[in-house]
């Protein structure tokens, strides 16, 4: 599936399983906020496509997910080199699933997020009473 805002950003996945994903990126200058260092928009955002990404499997054919509310804390500033997101499903019911990322820093903990997301059959998809 196209991706345009990963590509973008320059995330891409190294695997996505059920359940589980790992995405990287590499850290270029176009991701520093003012201070330079990345933007934590950044690390937030790979932990919202990475939990995207170890769902999805998980989803039947006619159904999508769209996040619901994802709470993030940052430990370290982001400079240079591989960020590595990893992210497990914690709970999966039939309308709700939780999920939770680690970011991390050439190894070192950067961030911490856990989703929610919602799980439904798209408008144009569902029977019409």
């Amino acid at each position: 599936m196209k991706h345009q805002f990963a590509e973008l950003i320059g995330l891409v996945f190294e695997n996505i399983d059920k359940g589980r994903s790992i995405c990287k990126i590499e850290i270029k200058d176009e991701l520093f906020n003012p201070h330079n260092v990345v933007h934590g928009g950044v690390l937030y955002s790979m932990a919202d496509t990475g939990m995207g990404g170890a769902l999805y499997p998980l989803l039947e054919s006619d159904e999508i997910c769209a996040t619901i509310e994802i709470k993030i804390s940052y430990f370290n500033p982001v400079r240079k080199g591989l960020l590595e997101c990893s992210t497990t499903l914690l709970n999966k019911g039939k309308t709700i699933a939780s999920l939770e990322s680690v970011v991390l820093n050439n190894g070192v903990l950067a961030a911490k997020a856990s989703g929610s997301y919602s799980i439904f059959k798209p408008y144009n998809t569902r029977q019409k009473s």
